[in-house]
C-alpha cells in the first residue's frame, strides 16, 4: 500500500468519484442484463475494490475465488477477513486432485521454474481448469484487471467476448483505473486487503511464484520473475478473450 497516499488531494478524489460511479453503473448493468454473472475474485487490491462495490450495492453477482493449494498464508487470512467484514463466504474452487497428482508425478513439485511451458501447465491445472468449472452456466464474468498493470494488458478493453471459456461476455470495470485510485478507494472505505501488499507485493499469486518488488520495478515484476514480461500470464486471461 502507498503509505504516502493522502485523501486530501481534490484532483485524485474527483477523478476517483467519477471512476466509482462508472464502475457501479457497469456492475448494475451486468447484474441486470447478464444474469447469471460471476466475479472471479483473485483477492488482490483491485478485486477487493470490486468485492466492496458488489456487496455494498447488494448486486446479484456470484463471487468466487480459486484456491490453487499453494496460496500464501496472508491470502487465506484475507479470505477469513472477507467473511468477517462482509459476512461473505467466498465460493472456493479447487484443482482436481487427479490432475495435480499427474502433473507433479510427471514433472516434479516445483517444475514450473524450469520452463514457460511447464509453468503454464501448472497454471492450467491449478487455475484455468477450475476457472472453467466456476464459469460454467454463467453469461458473463468480471475481473479486476487494469490496463496499466503489465505489458500483456496494454489496451485492455472494459468489455470483450471471451471465446476461450465457453463463450461469454467478459468485463473489466477497473480497466482504466490507476493504482493510486485503487488504493484511494481501499483507504477511503476501509476495505480489507492482503497484508502482503504492505510488504512490497503489489501483485500476489501462488507463494512459489510471487516475490516482493523493489522501487521502480513494474507492479507485475514479482510474478514469475524468471520469465520475460511478454509471457507472464497464467492462462486465465487469454489473448482471445
Amino acid at each position: 500500500m502507498n503509505a504516502r497516499l493522502h485523501l486530501d488531494d481534490p484532483t485524485l478524489l474527483e477523478g476517483l468519484a467519477t471512476r466509482v460511479d462508472a464502475a457501479r453503473r457497469l456492475l448494475r448493468e451486468i447484474a441486470d442484463d447478464f444474469a447469471p454473472a460471476a466475479f472471479a475474485c483473485s483477492l488482490g487490491a483491485e478485486d477487493m475494490v470490486l468485492t466492496d462495490l458488489i456487496v455494498r450495492d447488494q448486486l446479484a453477482i456470484d463471487i468466487f475465488s480459486l484456491d490453487t493449494g499453494r496460496l500464501p498464508l496472508e491470502t487465506y487470512d484475507l479470505i477469513a477477513e472477507v467473511k468477517k467484514h462482509y459476512g461473505l463466504a467466498l465460493r472456493l474452487y479447487y484443482p482436481r486432485h487427479d490432475l495435480v497428482e499427474t502433473w507433479t508425478r510427471e514433472n516434479g513439485i516445483n517444475a514450473f521454474y524450469e520452463s514457460v511451458d511447464l509453468r503454464k501447465g501448472c497454471c492450467f491445472v491449478r487455475k484455468v481448469e477450475p476457472l472453467q468449472r466456476a464459469l460454467a452456466g454463467h453469461k458473463a464474468w468480471i475481473t479486476g484487471l487494469r490496463a496499466s498493470q503489465a505489458a500483456t494488458r496494454e489496451g485492455l478493453p472494459t468489455r470483450s467476448f471471451d471465446a476461450s471459456n465457453g463463450g461469454l461476455e467478459k468485463f473489466n470495470p477497473l480497466a482504466d483505473w490507476s493504482e493510486r485510485e485503487v488504493w484511494a478507494y481501499l483507504k477511503q472505505h476501509a476495505v480489507p486487503y492482503n497484508a502482503l501488499h504492505d510488504k512490497f507485493y503489489p501483485s500476489i499469486g501462488c507463494a512459489p511464484c510471487t516475490r516482493p518488488i523493489t522501487p521502480g520495478e513494474d507492479v507485475r515484476a514479482g510474478r514469475w520473475w524468471w520469465e520475460n514480461p511478454e509471457s507472464k500470464e497464467c492462462g486465465l486471461h487469454s489473448k482471445r478473450a
